[in-house]
C-alpha cells in the first residue's frame, strides 16, 4: 500500500504543476498590479534629478492628482511615450517623472555621474518633448520598490490626498488613456 501511495506523490504534482501554467496561459502580464492600489503613496524623501539642493516628499505631491510616471533615457519604450505624455501635460494633466537609473548598482560602489544623467535627460526631453513638472531621481529604488515597481515604463494615477488608484505597466498611449485614465479621472473632477 506503501509503495502505490508513494507511485501517486508524481501524479499529484505533476496534476498541480499543470493546473498552475494552465491558470497562467490566461493571465494578462500587463495587468501587474501593485500591492498598493487604494494605499496612500509610501513616505520617501528623494533628490531631485536636476537639483543637488532640493528634495522631495510625498506630502510635497498633495493636493492635486497626479501621474506618477516610472521612467528612464535607456527604456525605448518610455522613449516612446514622450510625446503622448507631453501632449497629455500640455492638456493640463499633472505628470511627475520618477527616474529608474538601471544602470545604477549601490552595491558595487558609487561610480555614477549624474552630470552626464542630466545631459542625457535634457538632450532627450529637448527631442521628444519634456511631459514633467519635475524628476525624481530614485537612483537607490527605495520609491520604486516600496510601489512595487518591476521596470519602466509603470505609470501610477494618485489623488489630491495622495492614494493610489491606478497603476499601469507599459506605455501610456492614447487606447490606453481612454481606456483606463481618462474615465479615473472623470470621476475625479465630477
Amino acid at each position: 500500500m506503501n509503495r502505490k501511495l508513494l507511485g501517486l506523490i508524481p501524479f499529484l504534482i505533476f496534476i498541480l504543476l499543470c493546473v498552475f501554467l494552465y491558470q497562467g496561459l490566461f493571465g494578462n502580464p500587463r495587468e501587474l498590479q501593485t500591492g498598493r492600489l487604494g494605499q496612500q503613496m509610501p513616505s520617501f524623501t528623494l533628490p531631485d534629478l536636476m537639483s543637488d539642493s532640493k528634495q522631495w516628499q510625498e506630502s510635497d505631491l498633495l493636493g492635486e492628482v497626479y501621474l506618477l510616471n516610472v521612467w528612464g533615457t535607456w527604456c525605448p519604450t518610455c522613449v516612446a511615450e514622450l510625446s503622448y505624455l507631453t501632449e497629455l501635460r500640455e492638456q493640463g494633466v499633472r505628470i511627475i517623472g520618477l527616474y529608474y537609473e538601471q544602470g545604477y548598482d549601490p552595491d558595487f560602489g558609487d561610480q555614477f555621474d549624474i552630470n552626464k544623467l542630466r545631459a542625457e535627460v535634457n538632450a532627450m526631453l529637448a527631442r521628444t518633448g519634456n511631459p514633467y513638472q519635475f524628476n525624481i531621481l530614485d537612483l537607490k529604488r527605495t520609491l520604486a520598490l516600496d510601489l512595487g515597481v518591476s521596470g519602466a515604463p509603470e505609470t501610477f494615477l494618485v489623488d489630491k490626498q495622495g492614494k493610489i488608484l491606478l497603476h499601469h505597466t507599459g506605455d501610456i498611449n492614447q487606447r490606453v488613456w481612454r481606456a483606463k485614465f481618462a474615465p479615473k479621472l472623470m470621476e475625479l473632477t465630477q
